[in-house]
């Protein structure tokens, strides 16, 4: 199957009558076989193209991701994953988060070809960073869906607005203004992200 798309700043959504695309090992052949291109599926099956990050924001979330990386290296309890990382949802959603933590004892139950793969597992911490191009109204709506999903963390960080949204499971979002760093809990306890850098930007 041959799509062609415009390049835009929104996100693209192909509705498709067939389900050719739903099924999970399909779904990740169509990925690999568009490597540049970031690619989700929502939990109805709608296939979603999300424009390039930019620049600063690439900058921006490779900050967070080793951060990330550093602090669950020397706790040991955990992996880190990057934005190129997919995770199969409960829900049937595959989606792409700009940073996870899984614990390792929950990714020791896969199969090394699940690993290989998108992997069928709802992550335990969650970050979010938003870029100039993403709605904030739908990035809402993935970080409840994140928890909605079994994720115990989630944090949507905003640096055009200097917030950070926290989110946990049957809780109200708590959102942080202005703040120098953000402390991890839960999941990622002793965690503790540094926002100096991502504020400033390039």
């Amino acid at each position: 199957m041959q799509i062609v798309l415009q390049v835009s700043e929104e996100p693209t959504t192909l509705r498709k009558e067939s389900d050719a695309l739903l099924d999970n090992d399909r779904f990740f052949e169509f990925c690999a076989q568009n490597p540049d291109m970031r690619i989700e599926r929502s939990a109805e099956g709608e296939v979603i193209f999300m424009p390039p990050p930019g620049g600063e924001s690439s900058y921006q979330n490779n900050e967070i991701s080793f951060e990330l990386s550093l602090w669950a290296r020397r706790d040991g309890r955990g992996v880190v994953f990057d934005s190129s990382g997919h995770f199969i949802l409960p829900n049937g959603a595959v989606r792409s988060p700009d940073a996870v933590w899984i614990r390792k004892a929950r990714l020791e139950k896969l199969t090394r070809e699940q690993k290989r793969r998108h992997i069928p597992i709802c992550p335990d911490f969650v970050i979010e960073l938003r870029s100039p191009s993403d709605r904030l109204k739908t990035l809402k709506a993935k970080m409840e869906e994140w928890i909605g999903n079994g994720a115990e963390l989630a944090w949507l960080i905003d640096p055009s607005h200097r917030t950070v949204t926290v989110y946990r499971p049957g809780c109200e979002p708590e959102k942080l203004s202005n703040a120098d760093f953000v402390i991890g809990e839960g999941p990622v306890e002793g965690f503790r992200l540094g926002l100096k850098e991502i504020w400033a930007g390039l």
